[in-house]
């Protein structure tokens, strides 16, 4: 394919995305949700955040998605958000990627949920700690969403494991349409993503959701300034 042709073909591909989009969301638009429990035991060592130097339960939000949003058990970038709810809620949003030095830091296409998940970029706790966060899941879950009906994860600040988070009961479809995860504002002062990269992310989400018709997070310029400035 000739090189106008293949642009001529990718922009129409995209138009009919963000258009698709108005109604769901532009990526990870095929999910399933669930209630969830979040077990926390800690890493072992003092990370400087509270989610995950306090042992404890945590009632959670749990969604498993497909990035593209290819057919059945077709490679796609997979992943998964996972809200610690309560007063303060905090997203923590992974998706399938390399376990190497460097390449957690790429998304990769993956076969199959029962994969490593990684959030890709750095989080910085209170004690000033650069970390990776990541999850694999402890119990086989499937290759295509419709065969997720529970199931379990192993969650990990740089590859020491501090907790578990258990599927529940599936949320209905409506339900699940209707999330809106945020990985900027939904977050804490000791544990949150930091850098440029995630500085845009708080643009773009908040952009996606009101144009999906979604209820947006509560605006938060503290947490989009310490992101983007690193603190």
């Amino acid at each position: 394919m000739k090189g106008p042709l293949l642009a001529a073909v990718v922009a129409v591909a995209v138009g009919v995305r963000v258009i698709r989009s108005r109604h769901r969301r532009f990526l990870h638009p095929d999910g399933r949700s669930f209630t969830g429990e979040l077990i926390v035991w800690g890493t072992g060592r003092t990370e400087g955040a509270g989610l995950l130097d306090r042992p404890g339960t945590h009632s959670a939000v749990v969604r498993i998605s497909k990035g593209a949003g290819t057919r059945g058990g077709r490679a796609d970038i997979r992943g998964v958000a996972v809200r610690v709810t309560g007063d303060h809620p905090i997203d923590l949003l992974l998706s399938t990627s390399g376990e190497g030095r460097f390449t957690r830091r790429l998304p990769a296409p993956r076969r199959t949920f029962d994969a490593f998940y990684g959030s890709i970029v750095a989080y910085r706790t209170g004690s000033n700690r650069k970390i990776y966060l990541g999850a694999r899941a402890d119990q086989p879950l499937g290759r295509a969403l419709a065969e997720i009906d529970g199931g379990s994860l192993v969650l990990l600040a740089d590859d020491r494991p501090f907790g578990r988070v258990t599927f529940g009961d599936r949320l209905p479809a409506r339900t699940d349409a209707a999330l809106a995860f945020d990985p900027i504002r939904n977050t804490a002062p000791d544990l949150h993503p930091t850098g440029a990269v995630h500085t845009t992310r708080a643009l773009a989400y908040r952009w996606s959701q009101r144009w999906r018709g979604a209820t947006p997070t509560a605006p938060d310029p503290h947490a989009v300034e310490r992101t983007a400035l690193h603190r």
